[in-house]
């Protein structure tokens, strides 16, 4: 399931994808307005199920993390950070379970 919502800080909108057991797999950068973080979603759901769109990465603190990339290159969202490689290559195979899911507009 997504996640839509508004930070009250900055006043952009972003989404998460939530696996089933409530857990965020990955978030999304800001958006200006709602329609593109709704058009990022549509793209998460489009790019999540190839592992090819996955950038496999490793933190300057030693943990892992993935960012999902659309077929333009642009970054669609990143995961957490993990303490394993499984651990991240796991929440890769997340997006691609969840990818289709539902959204939840926490902003209406």
């Amino acid at each position: 399931m997504y996640e839509l919502f508004q930070s009250e800080k900055t006043g952009k909108y972003h989404f998460r994808l939530k696996a089933q057991n409530g857990e965020i797999i990955m978030q999304s950068q800001g958006y200006a307005d709602k329609k593109g973080a709704e058009n990022g979603i549509a793209s998460v759901a489009k790019n999540g199920g190839d592992e090819s769109n996955f950038e496999k990465k490793e933190a300057s603190n030693g943990k892992f993390y993935f960012v999902l990339k659309a077929g333009n290159g642009q970054i669609i969202g990143q995961s957490q950070q993990y303490k394993t490689e499984s651990g991240r290559d796991n929440g890769i195979s997340s997006v691609g379970r969840n990818c289709g899911g539902d959204t939840k507009d926490l902003t209406a």
